[in-house]
């Protein structure tokens, strides 16, 4: 389960860990005590999670820039509409990147 910093508490994690499943959460270490410790953070798929999570979150930033903070249209098609192709204006921008290293 991978959530941000403000899901690194004590309740939250102990519940993950009684359900079975591995807290992938980022730890908040300002100020007080991360409840994610060493039993997560050692292991290699932690740090992937972190990592994939940090490359979605920066799709979001971007769109967010470029234009969708408030938007300027009101329904879900409308919307639905500029965030597609807002998305696909930054899928063609990462595009040489992709080629690139493929």
């Amino acid at each position: 389960m991978a959530a941000d910093k403000a899901y690194d508490t004590k309740d939250f994690v102990a519940n993950l860990r009684e359900l079975g499943a591995a807290p992938h959460v980022a730890q908040n270490t300002s100020n007080r005590r991360s409840a994610i410790d060493g039993r997560t953070t050692r292991h290699p798929g932690y740090a992937v999670s972190l990592r994939i999570r940090k490359r979605i979150e920066e799709v979001f930033g971007w769109i967010k820039a470029a234009g969708l903070r408030k938007t300027r249209h009101r329904g879900t098609a409308r919307v639905g509409w500029m965030f597609t192709l807002t998305a696909a204006a930054y899928n063609l921008i990462r595009l040489p990147k992709l080629l690139a290293a493929a």
